[in-house]
């Protein structure tokens, strides 16, 4: 699939910084992973401007990157201790990701055995797999962001060569969210269904069979905010269901939530 008229033959001060931090990374012996746009043009063959540059890291990893960054003169703090540290230079900034906002899309040892090795700005790079994207990418889905485009583009570009069998392990038990994304690649791009394989319909739609069969579940739980942190707030402040983000539903505590609302209503 070729690529659209790109942006990223154009040299720009940001770009000089983002090249300079990933070697301070590189040199420190501190392991990352490109995502977001730069990514994005490997993955699906689109090529976006973009503001910043994303890279992914392990969590364990998160405060010894921010110390070679600080080291190095740039300013490196943790914006959001469950997901999110930046680095800040004169010219720009990199987000440092290490999970998601919901908690759910940690990074872990598979997006590094997984990731291929790719040119990004003149600079040999691991760039984030297409898999691991498309599972952190699916669960998208706010009012000013939706990333289901994305997944689309991701499977047309990819889905040939994705390992559709490790993407639905990595679902797991949200397979839903999976197959609501493969429903609307086919209503999408019907004359290239077949690069979402038939034998993964099938499967998650005898999951959806069954379920449906099944009664409602006793647990009042809301996943909606795995999908969106504001859309579904009032069905867990003060509303009748628990908020799945929290555990023992999802991965983060009470007060990690409440930073996380309190920042995104500024």
């Amino acid at each position: 699939m070729g690529l659209s008229p790109t942006h990223s033959m154009v040299e720009t001060p940001s770009r000089a910084f983002y090249r300079e931090a990933m070697d301070v990374l590189s040199r420190a012996g501190i392991p990352f992973l490109v995502g977001g746009t730069f990514a994005f043009v490997h993955q699906a063959g689109i090529d976006r401007s973009t503001k910043d540059l994303d890279i992914f890291v392990r969590p364990s990893d998160v405060h010894p990157l921010l110390n070679a960054c600080n080291a190095a003169g740039y300013e490196a703090d943790l914006i959001y201790s469950h997901w999110l540290a930046k680095i800040r230079g004169a010219t720009g900034f990199i987000d440092v990701i290490f999970s998601s906002g919901n908690g759910f899309a940690v990074v872990d040892d598979q997006w590094f055995e997984h990731a291929a090795e790719r040119e990004v700005l003149g600079t040999i790079v691991k760039v984030a797999p297409a898999e691991e994207s498309v599972w952190s990418k699916a669960f998208v889905m706010e009012r000013e962001r939706y990333d289901g485009a994305d997944v689309a583009h991701i499977i047309l570009a990819y889905g040939d060569r994705m390992d559709w069998r490790r993407l639905m392990d990595r679902f797991g038990r949200y397979w839903r969210v999976l197959l609501s994304h493969l429903v609307l690649y086919g209503f999408i791009y019907p004359s290239a269904r077949t690069r979402a394989p038939a034998w993964v319909l099938h499967e998650l739609m005898e999951r959806l069979a069954a379920e449906v069969d099944s009664p409602d579940a006793d647990d009042p739980v809301c996943y909606g905010t795995l999908l969106s942190w504001s859309q579904y707030l009032g069905d867990v402040l003060g509303g009748s269901f628990r908020d799945a983000r929290i555990r023992p539903y999802g991965n983060l505590t009470a007060e990690e939530v409440a930073r996380w609302t309190s920042a995104e209503k500024k």
